[in-house]
């Protein structure tokens, strides 16, 4: 083995010995230092945090993103937090939250961060949608202010003829004078 592939074994081997050996997180500890992160509003990364109490960066990372799930912590950006939320949070309740963030698999994590995303589309949808009526009402009003009738309600675009129909009719169709078996007589 070569001399710096010695030497980074036995600084990751030190580094992570506190705490992934065990599978053990201090919560005490991290608890603490959500804490002072929720005070100083701060994004930080799991690796900020597993440096600062001397855990394994992977099982804080699971923690923190079983945290956010749980509406403890903020998802700010991809493996980026934001404690705001926990501010309030007594201790207590943490260790709950935690407990319960930690029996989450990371299927769970990832339906859940998924459908946070997908909720934030649809409130980025529902605010576009919202504008929209809002500048049609507006252009409307001044339409009748101007005595200009703006004439109906569009309706919606009907069906294509062959989707709405019965499966026999799902072939296709012969154009008419060709023998189609139509009424030519």
């Amino acid at each position: 083995m070569s001399l710096k592939r010695s030497h980074a074994a036995g600084v990751r081997t030190s580094f992570t010995s506190s705490g992934d050996s065990s599978g053990k997180l201090g919560r005490q500890e991290l608890y603490d230092e959500l804490k002072k992160l929720a005070q100083s509003g701060q994004v930080f990364a799991p690796v900020d945090i597993a440096l600062a109490i001397g855990a394994g960066e992977a099982l804080v990372s699971r923690s923190l993103l079983g945290l956010a799930a749980e509406g403890y912590l903020e998802k700010v950006d991809t493996g980026k937090y934001r404690a705001t939320p926990f501010a309030e949070i007594p201790q207590a309740e943490f260790i709950k939250a935690l407990a319960r963030a930690s029996k989450i698999d990371s299927t769970r994590q990832r339906d859940l961060s998924e459908i946070a995303r997908l909720k934030q589309n649809n409130d980025v949808m529902r605010t576009k949608l919202l504008a929209m009526i809002a500048e049609r009402d507006h252009y409307l009003a001044v339409l009748k202010q101007h005595g200009i009738d703006p004439g109906p309600v569009p309706a919606p675009p009907a069906p294509a003829a062959g989707a709405a129909t019965s499966p026999a009719s799902e072939t296709t169709p012969t154009p008419p004078g060709e023998g189609g078996g139509g009424d030519n007589t």
